[in-house]
């Protein structure tokens, strides 16, 4: 559908229904990791300007949530989704992209991870996302947005996972050590984990480069019917990278956590896949290599967790709630533990709920217990220490919105100057 509206006209008026629609209440709200999706209908007025049949369609208003940073970024999710719109299966299609945020068609459907949360998942659906990776290797690179000049070159596997590996040294780990080394520290996370691992690993098989997505988990997937059948399609792209395809694989298969059998199933699903589609080539030297990025997973990732599961604790924490975060710290250590060849065994849950403890009083957040009452400490001694008053997340939260709502103000009155320049 064409608009008789100037280009950029056109363009301003999108954004500023765009953001009209993406502050109305309603809708469901998911949050993730990286991003806050609001899923409402478009509304008439934009569907009409993106050329859609109805207002009702439902989007997803995409916006970048601050978290820290624990993976490498290479390029906007809005060109990678236009790579592979029309090569790898259902994808979300992206609407409007404004840079800081985005609108994408919403895929209706539930989430694998609704379904089966953990678990076995089924050998036809491990089968369709062996599938989808070998689509996924065969995106031409003169599709993808443009590559880094100083990106490890094609077939470097040992410079790729040498990047992945520095990356985690200097912008997870040293970049967030002036907050969270002393818990590192208190859980036996060694200083030296990174260069330590890398020892064990100074050369892997080259292997041809293809896009990778690096984040295909259960909340990933979402299942959606076609013609009375079921179809996998994969969302949240704004991770992909471009390099060696066990990468991908390796993060797939850990945080899939599949059991056993179907961990095994996958990878000899995708090998065939890979070998049907003519790319045997990125399975040379699989054998060994496939531990190498297994290893650097559960590596990488110790750092990543611990840092959620402290900033995950509630702003009045119980004894439970740091147990809780100690059984993911703990789990995430235990299973970096061989790779890093560590010797005895990582510390149980109840030495790193203390940890967590000492980190949460001293980060400045601890023992805002509004009530003034003792909580808990998880060695069952008690804290009196009195809070800040039970207003301040109040008051906060009403700064925040104060200073959102001058930031809309301020676009909207820039768009209607703008289409005012336009004569519109």
């Amino acid at each position: 559908m064409s608009h008789p509206l100037p280009r950029r006209a056109h363009q301003a008026l999108v954004r500023l229904f765009a953001e009209l629609q993406r502050r109305r209440s309603g809708g469901e709200l998911v949050v993730g990791h990286h991003n806050r999706n609001h899923i409402l209908p478009l509304g008439q007025p934009l569907a009409y300007l993106l050329g859609m049949d109805s207002g009702q369609i439902h989007a997803k208003f995409r916006v970048p949530v601050e978290t820290v940073e624990v993976v490498p970024r290479l390029w906007p999710e809005a060109e990678v989704l236009h790579a592979v719109s029309s090569r790898v299966g259902e994808v979300p299609r992206c609407l409007a992209d404004f840079g800081a945020w985005s609108v994408q068609a919403y895929l209706t459907g539930r989430a694998l991870a609704e379904e089966t949360p953990k678990g076995p998942i089924g050998s036809s659906r491990v089968s369709a996302l062996a599938e989808f990776f070998a689509r996924l290797v065969a995106v031409p690179c003169e599709v993808l947005p443009q590559i880094p000049a100083d990106w490890p070159s094609n077939g470097n596997s040992t410079g790729f996972l040498h990047r992945l590996a520095h990356f985690t040294e200097e912008r997870v780990y040293r970049a967030n050590r002036p907050r969270f080394g002393q818990l590192f520290d208190a859980l036996g996370v060694p200083c030296d984990a990174v260069p330590r691992f890398l020892r064990f690993w100074p050369e892997l098989t080259p292997r041809p480069f293809a896009l990778l997505h690096t984040d295909v988990h259960r909340a990933n997937v979402v299942v959606t019917s076609l013609n009375e059948s079921e179809q996998l399609a994969v969302i949240d792209w704004e991770l992909a990278l471009y390099g060696d395809p066990l990468h991908d694989l390796a993060t797939h298969l850990v945080r899939m956590r599949y059991d056993e059998t179907e961990h095994d199933l996958m990878v000899e699903l995708w090998a065939e896949a890979m070998a049907k589609a003519g790319r045997a080539d990125v399975t040379e030297g699989m054998g060994r290599d496939l531990r190498g990025y297994l290893d650097f997973e559960y590596v990488q990732s110790v750092f990543p967790d611990v840092m959620r599961a402290a900033l995950a604790l509630p702003h009045t924490p119980e004894a439970t709630d740091f147990l809780h975060a100690a059984g993911r710290v703990c789990d995430a250590l235990r299973r970096a533990w061989e790779p890093l060849r560590l010797p005895g065994e990582p510390i149980d849950e109840s030495a790193a709920a203390e940890a967590l403890y000492r980190w949460y009083e001293e980060d400045g957040v601890g023992g805002r217990n509004t009530s003034g009452r003792l909580f808990a400490r998880p060695g069952g001694r008690s804290v009196g220490r009195w809070c800040e008053s039970a207003d301040q997340p109040r008051e906060t939260s009403r700064r925040l919105r104060r200073v959102r709502e001058r930031e809309a103000a301020v676009e909207i009155e820039e768009l209607l100057e703008g289409l005012e320049r336009h004569g519109c």
